[in-house]
């Protein structure tokens, strides 16, 4: 396959599902919001997405303060923010329709669909759940068209491993503003929280009911970390996504793609034997967190360098 268009199915899967994972991240800081807290509380909920982003400073160029509204702008509607949900689906249907040839019919069309109804969409229309709750289903869409249409040669491939990988990065990032810049207090990290903050979280990363299937108990913040970094048959895990990137470049790869197989190898046996209480013991969540969000950004550097085009387009960038 040419690499210009194993670059365009990559990078469309990556916005598609950057889109998807920043409509959850929202419906976090949404939902909990919605708790008795004050202004400040409710501020630092906001800000924190801006800071786990890196779009703090783009955000202060053009807002005055950090409301709710103002955030969600930003994040959603802003066609000037190349993170917000409108740009990423207009990058991925620029992407799809440059490789229309390699996408079945079925494909370009929902995609080019959600796009025409994404553009009549403004602030202040609808409710801004149900807006993230119809971002979130169009992903789905776009997925279930491609499980059933896309023949399952590279290019279908190239897919796979552009959503997972940016499936990971997302995933870390959402477990990290809760876990760091939400409980701020080292001592209250593992602790005991709100039922209802946590319960938030597990319906934003579709992990509420799995929860409840695996650990049938009270939810606490330990095991909601394992079940969305460890637990191998949970789609959205860290866990579940590496086994799917690894995959991914063990078949597309070869001789000279080694060193980036090896590091994709690394980054799965670390998840497939780690354990949650060594994780929050040695280095801490945060800082584990912070680790592979690195080593993620750099393995999906070496892709790019090992079968993708030079491009500028990159994953968010940490703080």
């Amino acid at each position: 396959m040419l690499s210009r268009t194993a670059d365009h199915l990559y990078w469309m899967a990556r916005f598609i599902e950057r889109a998807e994972n920043t409509a959850r991240m929202l419906d976090v800081n949404y939902r909990m919001t919605l708790l008795p807290q004050n202004d400040q509380q409710i501020q630092q909920i906001w800000r924190s997405t801006l800071l786990i982003n890196g779009l703090h400073d783009t955000f202060s160029q053009r807002y005055d303060r950090v409301t709710p509204e103002n955030v969600l702008k930003f994040m959603v509607f802003d066609k000037n923010n190349s993170a917000s949900v409108y740009d990423c689906w207009r990058l991925a249907r620029e992407n799809a329709h440059a490789v229309r040839g390699s996408i079945t019919s079925e494909m370009w069309e929902t995609i080019n669909t959600i796009w025409l109804e994404l553009r009549e969409q403004s602030f202040g229309k609808q409710d801004i759940s149900e807006y993230l709750e119809w971002v979130k289903y169009r992903s789905h869409l776009v997925r279930g068209v491609t499980l059933g249409t896309m023949p399952q040669d590279e290019g279908f491939r190239f897919v796979r491993l552009g959503g997972f990988l940016e499936r990971a990065d997302n995933t870390a990032r959402i477990l990290d503003v809760k876990y760091h810049i939400l409980l701020p207090d080292a001592k209250d990290v593992g602790g005991a929280a709100d039922y209802y903050q946590w319960g938030a979280l597990l319906r934003s990363l579709s992990g509420f009911e799995a929860y409840r299937h695996v650990y049938r108990d009270l939810i606490t913040p330990i095991r909601v970390a394992e079940l969305l970094m460890l637990k191998a048959d949970m789609p959205r895990s860290l866990h579940y996504c590496m086994d799917q990137v690894y995959e991914g470049i063990q078949q597309l790869g070869s001789h000279h793609t080694w060193e980036t197989e090896r590091r994709a190898g690394e980054l799965h046996a670390q998840l497939h034997f780690g354990s949650i209480d060594d994780i929050f013991q040695s280095i801490g969540l945060h800082e584990y967190l912070t680790l592979f969000l690195k080593k993620i950004n750099a393995l999906a550097s070496r892709i790019s360098n090992d079968f993708l085009l030079p491009s500028t387009t990159s994953s968010f960038v940490l703080e």
